[in-house]
Formats: C-alpha cells, sequence, structure tokens
C-alpha cells in the first residue's frame, strides 16, 4: 500500500487501461522522458497525461511549444479531454512558448530574443509551482537556446545539459514529476544521451508497420521501482473523439 502512495494515479480507469498498464500511476519525485518521431503520437499522449492527472486532483502545468491556448483547447476538445473546468479552476495552467521571433528581431536583437531560454524557463516560477510540469515539446526548446547550442558545437553535450538536469533533480527532490518529450530525430544523441540516463521513467513511441497498417507501441525502456509490474510494450492508438485507446500489446 505504501507503494501505491507513492505513485500518482493517471486516472480515466473507465475510460482506457493506460493507469493499469503502467501499474496505477507514475512515480512522485520521476523524470519522465517520452521519445517519438513525428506523429508517433508524443502530443496525444502527453496531453492525454495532463487530462488525467487533473482527474485525481492533481495539479499540472502544460508548456507547448507548438499549440496556442485556443489550439491546445481544440485539441484538447477533439480528444474528448474536456480540461475547460480544470483550467477555470487553475489546477491546469498552459503556457504557449513562442519560440519564432517572426522576422521582427533582427541580428543581435534576434540573439537576445532566443537568448537563455533555458534559464528563463527554469526562473518562471508560477510554472513550476505544480505537482506535475509537461514540457511538449522538450527538443525545441533545447535546439533554440543559444547557449545549448554553443555547447554542443563545442562537442560539451554533458556540460550542456547539466545545469537543467540539476533543476530538473531539485524539482523532483519536492516529489514533483517532470515530464519531457522529445523528436530525437531533430536532437543530436549526444545532447539527449544525459537527458535518457537520468530519466526515472523512459517511454520511446514506435510505428511498427504490419502488413497494410501501422500500429502505434509505448515501448517501456525504463520504469524505476515498478519492477514486473508494467510490461515492455504497450499497443495504443489515437481515436478522435476518444482520446488514447490502449490496444493488445502484441503488434506482431
Amino acid at each position: 500500500m505504501q507503494e501505491q502512495r507513492n505513485l500518482r494515479s493517471l486516472g480515466l480507469d473507465d475510460h482506457d487501461r493506460l493507469n493499469k498498464e503502467l501499474g496505477g500511476g507514475i512515480p512522485k519525485g520521476s523524470i519522465v522522458l517520452v521519445e517519438g518521431d513525428y506523429g508517433a503520437g508524443k502530443s496525444a499522449l502527453s496531453q492525454r497525461l495532463a487530462y488525467g492527472f487533473c482527474t485525481e486532483d492533481t495539479s499540472v502545468t502544460f508548456l507547448s511549444t507548438e499549440l496556442t491556448f485556443s489550439g491546445f483547447i481544440d485539441q484538447m476538445h477533439s480528444l474528448s479531454y474536456d480540461v475547460t473546468d480544470f483550467l477555470l479552476d487553475e489546477e491546469l495552467l498552459f503556457l504557449h512558448a513562442d519560440l519564432d521571433t517572426g522576422g521582427v528581431l533582427s541580428g543581435d536583437e534576434e540573439e537576445d530574443g532566443r537568448m537563455d531560454l533555458l534559464t528563463r524557463l527554469m526562473e518562471a516560477e508560477t510554472m513550476w509551482s505544480a505537482d506535475v510540469v509537461i514540457l511538449d515539446t522538450f527538443d525545441a526548446i533545447l535546439r533554440n537556446d543559444p547557449t545549448f547550442e554553443s555547447l554542443i558545437r563545442q562537442n560539451e553535450e554533458r556540460q550542456a545539459a547539466l545545469e537543467i538536469i540539476s533543476f530538473f533533480r531539485n524539482m523532483i527532490s519536492e516529489g514533483k514529476i517532470v515530464v519531457l518529450t522529445v523528436d530525437p530525430s531533430t536532437v543530436d544523441g549526444d545532447a539527449i544521451g544525459p537527458f535518457r540516463a537520468i530519466a526515472d521513467v523512459f517511454f520511446e513511441l514506435e510505428m511498427v508497420e504490419v502488413g497494410n497498417d501501422v500500429r502505434r507501441q509505448i515501448a517501456v525502456k525504463r520504469f524505476a521501482g515498478m519492477g514486473e509490474q508494467v510490461g515492455d510494450s504497450i499497443g495504443y492508438s489515437v481515436r478522435s473523439g476518444t482520446g488514447i485507446v490502449i490496444e493488445n500489446r502484441s503488434v506482431a
């Protein structure tokens, strides 16, 4: 029973089987890394996590580099995840990270506009007050931070990741959960390596061709402290009007 109290339930047990497949929730004080190529379902899964956590009285901050506020509402509605009350009750905080200067700035001004994104992220105290913080997509933040980029060019990948990893560790020491979604095709593998190494929970979202069909699965690469309770592969689909649907584990 102590183990269950150390988990944050993903909820929606009467809607899908995700919480059951993952052993009853995500351990408190965890860094969760969700990797997947474009179209693999990273955003849909992170949106499912956000909605499910909220239904279990867990406060969530959701930072998106792609969706505006209205786009987020529309996307959640299309998946039948009605977050309106959670937003109004401040159980869910949505933030849009606009990484595109839109050509307004140029030269040194443009560089200043992009400067120290990771530092600004870490200093945004309000967003870190929630129980769960979801950064979708984290690779876009890395790619648009000039300091991080500069260290990568100097082959100082581990040094580039050190400060943000230290910050994440400090956050999870308070029992928070930090969820990072990453498209590995957009960032050098050596830059992502340190984040893979420190992730307590590591999912790879895969698309597998079976005949004429393409099936999605969550490959569970790491799930700290859960032993045999969590399988190594969970089949799923994303359906309009329904959201995440857990399928049979086998994709053969």
